[in-house]
């Protein structure tokens, strides 16, 4: 386990109360509005398993957890994983659900499935009608955190051709929103034979994968 890794994990230690340890693991966030909330259902397992064997993190638990913001165990979970093709739709207790569990310590992922971009700008509006969406400089330290990505947010699958893109939101200097734009992180994820990725394109997903978990779990004791 390399020094970073180690510091990080002592940091969420010491940020967890003993009785109940550190949940390190994923939760997929279940939202209403006809989006396919459920998208890429091998995803989240292998980057767990990957983090898993490329950390030496003690992930908790490699197999594909959900949760809906309403949940009371929405705050075990330091990364909330929010995908899908289409309509994102919260209700006025599950903004206010949101924008406590991250002003809190919490971070949410949000991945562009190819069709959720107007709802997800909506909806992430009216969690923080007073911030914006920036886009994340490639020399912020979530493109570094243990594999180097020096041109910012790969590109995994094509969409509309776009270049991919790291958008975010900050709270007194910290990220709780990033939203990886036309790039399809989760797809790269998912088993090989899923979607045909190549292996680079693959091993572009995980690696980003890796980082953003461990960017969030840094995050937990600030």
């Amino acid at each position: 386990m390399s020094a970073l890794v180690f510091g990080i994990l002592l940091q969420v230690a010491a940020a967890v109360p003993a009785e109940s340890g550190p949940i390190l693991t994923i939760a997929q966030l279940q939202y209403d509005g006809g989006g396919d909330w459920y998208a890429n259902p091998s995803g989240l397992p292998n980057l767990l398993q990957a983090i898993r064997e490329r950390t030496g993190l003690p992930i908790t638990d490699t197999r594909r957890q959900t949760v809906r913001l309403t949940s009371p165990k929405l705050r075990d979970f330091p990364y909330l994983y929010l995908t899908g093709h289409g309509n994102i739709r919260f209700s006025e207790e599950e903004v206010r659900a949101l924008r406590e569990y991250l002003l809190a310590g919490g971070f949410l992922h949000a991945d562009d499935n190819y069709g959720l971009d107007e709802s997800f700008r909506r909806e992430i509006k009216r969690v923080f009608p007073d911030r914006e969406l920036v886009e994340i400089p490639a020399d912020h330290p979530i493109y570094h955190t243990f594999y180097d990505f020096p041109n910012g947010l790969p590109k995994i699958h094509l969409h509309d051709g776009k270049p991919a893109q790291g958008f975010g939101i900050f709270h007194e200097g910290r990220l709780v929103v990033f939203y990886s734009y036309e790039s399809d992180l989760g797809n790269g994820w998912e088993n090989p034979d899923v979607h045909g990725d190549p292996p680079e394109a693959r091993e572009a997903a995980l690696r980003m994968g890796v980082n953003l978990f461990l960017y969030a779990l840094a995050q937990v004791a600030r």
